[in-house]
């Protein structure tokens, strides 16, 4: 008995269904991964093992790099709820990002190469992912 109530058994379910009825993999051109964080030194040892990791699928690295300086937001509230204007207090949150591409991946190696990175993902990083889809010429426009 399996619970398809959950989307990820659904996905899987239906995964597991397209490779035994023959439909083809996609193939995709480029991978690219947005890093946000606290802390450059936790998003570089989290960017080398993302490396590792595809290199040991054979995925093809593509350039990485990170943001020189980090993108500060700055938010200004007084110190009393009340009166006295003048007085204020500045808090600062400084966001650090890093970019990764990856190139010519399959569906099932994409698939299985988000799950690893995505399960491994330190705490204090967001990450974005955003995927480049191969596909085949409309037949209206190959002639």
């Amino acid at each position: 008995y399996t619970d398809v109530s959950s989307p990820a058994v659904a996905q899987q379910e239906a995964e597991v269904f397209a490779a035994t009825a023959g439909i083809p993999d996609k193939l995709y051109s480029r991978l690219e991964l947005q890093m946000k964080g606290i802390d450059p030194e936790v998003m570089k040892s989290y960017a080398t093992f993302a490396k590792t990791a595809a290199e040991h699928l054979d995925i093809e690295v593509g350039k990485h790099w990170a943001l020189r300086k980090a993108v500060k937001d700055r938010l200004t509230l007084l110190k009393s709820v009340h009166i006295y204007k003048k007085h204020r207090v500045q808090y600062e949150v400084r966001n650090y990002y890093r970019f990764m591409h990856f190139h010519k991946l399959t569906g099932s190696t994409l698939d299985t190469f988000l799950e690893y990175i995505e399960r491994n993902l330190p705490e204090g990083i967001a990450l974005k992912v955003t995927k480049v889809e191969l596909q085949e010429l409309p037949e209206h426009l190959r002639k």
